[in-house]
């Protein structure tokens, strides 16, 4: 049925099957669900999501949450869990739960817990806008469309799922607590939009990069926890480790480190080094602290 269609322009332009009686379009963008074959004709996406996409789609998930985290440890602004924050946490985590698993449900097929998909095959499958053929140099031929189905628009309606949940349970759990909660939902207001906008610039790069953003992530912001600690002697850094709400955040990186090394998909031996960077800095702040540089500049004067 394929052999007898003529080729298309560009990467990314096919055709439509119109009817049961073999009647094609002309070559344009395929449908929302579709990507064109090799046969330059459009076929549907029935391919099953692999296991990196989903990897790509668990990252994108964690990145609302753990905003949500530091603005509301922001608000807080308290050395230990208060009720204010656990309330507020968990709050956060819901949201985002039912958010993923309602993004997951109205993707095809609907109302089941699995995707299909289009397989990424190069990374100018995300940005099919740059890539509408220009025939002869005359008209150009639009075939912009989402090669990678659905992990561009899963995303956006993931992100949009998380700004309605958080209207429709923010503020009645906040209510009913009788605790304030304003500040951390008027800064997810800012930053929603922010990852949407960097999602639908950058959705490429951050699917070919989330293993190594992870590794970078939480490694840095395991330095800045400890960092913030007034007292940096071993002990004083040992011991505020073993405090709930430092605990907590120690252990968050800790996963996040992981997810990042298991999405690399090298060997499962390397999830040892996972607490590397927390030991690495307490063993060597002596050596990196300023208060140290400032005893040996005065015995020198």
């Amino acid at each position: 049925m394929y052999t007898s269609l003529e080729r298309c322009p560009g990467t990314y332009c096919g055709r439509t099957l119109l009817d049961n009686n073999g009647t094609w379009s002309e070559c344009g963008s395929c449908a929302r669900g579709s990507r064109v074959n090799e046969y330059f004709a459009c076929a549907e996406c029935q391919d099953e999501l692999p296991l990196y996409s989903w990897l790509y789609l668990g990252f994108m998930t964690m990145l609302p949450f753990m905003l949500h985290c530091f603005f509301i440890d922001l608000d807080a602004k308290d050395r230990k869990f208060s009720r204010k924050q656990l309330t507020l946490t968990a709050c956060a985590l819901f949201e985002v739960i039912i958010s993923a698993l309602l993004s997951v449900l109205v993707m095809e097929p609907q109302w089941e817990f699995r995707l299909h998909s289009c397989h990424v095959r190069k990374f100018n499958d995300w940005y099919t806008l740059f890539y509408n053929p220009n025939p002869n140099y005359q008209q150009r031929l639009y075939c912009t469309q989402e090669a990678v189905y659905p992990l561009q628009t899963i995303v956006l309606v993931f992100y949009f799922m998380c700004l309605v949940t958080m209207f429709m349970i923010r503020p009645i759990i906040v209510s009913i607590m009788k605790i304030r909660g304003r500040t951390p939902i008027y800064s997810a207001l800012y930053f929603l939009p922010l990852l949407t906008f960097i999602h639908a610039l950058g959705g490429g790069l951050i699917y070919f990069s989330f293993p190594y953003l992870s590794i970078a992530i939480a490694m840095i912001s395991n330095a800045i926890h400890y960092s913030l600690k007034l007292d940096q002697s071993y002990k004083a850094l040992i011991r505020s480790s073993f405090e709930l709400k430092n605990l907590v955040i120690i252990a968050s990186h800790w996963i996040l480190l992981a997810y990042g090394i298991v999405s690399l998909g090298h060997h499962t031996a390397l999830l040892a080094f996972v607490p590397f960077p927390s030991v690495f800095y307490i063993l060597t702040v002596r050596c990196t602290d300023p208060a140290e540089f400032r005893e040996v500049e005065n015995r020198v004067n």
